[in-house]
């Protein structure tokens, strides 16, 4: 009965700030005047002026601040996660990769959670090779149409069902994974229901469970949502790629994007072994301010998906001000690292003008640590990126990642990691 009246309230809640959320602001000039947290003023209010305050005390306050305000407090790594290689193609794509997909059983065994690594590496390299890795949206089995993917399950209505044959490589224009072959790259994904599946109660079927204390049954306050669940299974992911002898895991590329865009700048900001971070239209919640009140807010995030963020966020509907962080915050924890921020012309829900500015603001921060910033703070126009030790470009159209995004990554990385 408890449970159910719990469920009922939270539904009430949601309902409630649905009936009051306000219509998204398009008007630039209809956004107000705000004050962003300064990265480098420690919580006593002295300032950062060096590598080591930040690195020791500045740094580790943002992350605590983000983890007991946003995203949540997720587990420490896992040496319960097991890595098993199911299948090996030496001659996959007509011969150009190495196709390999990998089980990560998140808590030791086959029987319980657990996700597919599907890896393809140039099988013309010599030696170890850079990789991309993110997750993707669709099933392993959407990004290519190579038929020696396994099909497996997918959610549809929140029911696991069979994959469709129809749907193989339905996806394949957000991957371009032949294109990264052919520029020297290797490319590793996984389906992020099968870390936990995004609905509100999808919690019961993924990963968090499996961390709770006795007798625990719903997350604490403080606890990470499912974008610390995905954001953690990305950092066991590295975790094999550190084992897999054909892989330069100094060079990791962490990518993502919309959700997975917030995801992926999340575990770059907590797991400095990923050598570079891009986010692709991560919009709230990942790369723009919250502050500007631009297209979606926070109020309309922990309306639509409550399963996302810790609980405490909720406390910060309409009241953007009273954050101790924004975005700009986030962008800071990946310095010195290569950060790549992109958006689309089109896709004003994400406020691509709140993107460009939360990397402006993380400026200071690489100048600190020794590096460039964007050298400016006016938006490029469309197809023009900035490329230094960060990058932004706003691409032509709409919500999407396309080839044009990829070849900008790809010469980005060029420059900073082969």
């Amino acid at each position: 009965m408890k449970r159910i009246a719990l469920c009922l309230a939270s539904l009430l809640i949601a309902l409630l700030a649905f009936s009051q959320a306000p219509s998204a602001n398009y008007d630039e000039a209809k956004v107000p005047n705000y004050t962003l947290p300064d990265p480098l003023v420690l919580s006593n209010g002295r300032p950062v002026r060096d590598a080591a305050t930040w690195r020791n005390q500045r740094r580790p306050e943002i992350l605590e601040l983000f983890r007991a305000h946003v995203y949540g407090r997720g587990p420490a790594p896992s040496k319960r996660v097991t890595f098993q290689v199911a299948s090996s193609d030496p001659k996959a794509l007509g011969g150009k990769a190495i196709r390999k997909e990998v089980w990560l059983n998140f808590s030791g065994m086959s029987g319980g959670p657990r996700a597919s690594l599907l890896v393809y590496l140039p099988a013309s390299a010599r030696g170890r090779v850079p990789l991309f890795l993110g997750l993707n949206f669709t099933g392993n089995h959407t990004v290519n149409s190579d038929p020696g993917i396994r099909l497996g399950e997918i959610w549809r209505n929140k029911q696991r069902v069979p994959a469709s044959e129809s749907s193989r490589g339905s996806a394949a224009s957000r991957w371009q994974i032949e294109r990264v072959l052919d520029r020297g790259y290797g490319v590793a994904t996984a389906y992020y229901f099968e870390i936990e599946p995004d609905f509100e109660g999808g919690i019961q079927f993924g990963v968090r469970p499996l961390f709770f204390k006795p007798g625990q049954t719903e997350p604490a306050s403080d606890d990470w949502g499912a974008i610390g669940a995905w954001a953690w299974a990305l950092s066991r992911a590295m975790d094999y790629l550190e084992t897999d002898p054909a892989v330069d895991a100094r060079r990791v590329i962490l990518h993502g994007h919309s959700r997975l865009g917030k995801t992926a700048l999340w575990a770059g900001a907590q797991d400095e072994r990923f050598a570079m971070v891009i986010s692709n239209d991560s919009g709230e919640g990942g790369a723009a301010l919250s502050r500007r009140l631009f297209g979606e807010t926070i109020l309309n995030l922990n309306t639509s998906f409550p399963h996302w963020f810790c609980r405490n966020y909720a406390q910060y509907n309409g009241r953007e001000d009273a954050l101790p962080v924004d975005q700009h915050m986030l962008l800071s924890l990946i310095a010195p690292r290569p950060l790549y921020v992109a958006s689309a012309s089109e896709d004003l829900w994400a406020d691509p003008r709140g993107e460009f500015l939360s990397l402006v603001a993380a400026g200071p921060v690489y100048r600190l640590l020794g590096k460039r910033d964007l050298g400016t703070d006016r938006m490029p126009p469309p197809d023009t990126p900035i490329q230094t030790d960060v990058a932004y470009h706003l691409r032509t159209g709409k919500h999407d990642i396309t080839l044009y995004d990829w070849e900008q990554y790809l010469d980005f990385a060029g420059k900073h990691l082969k």
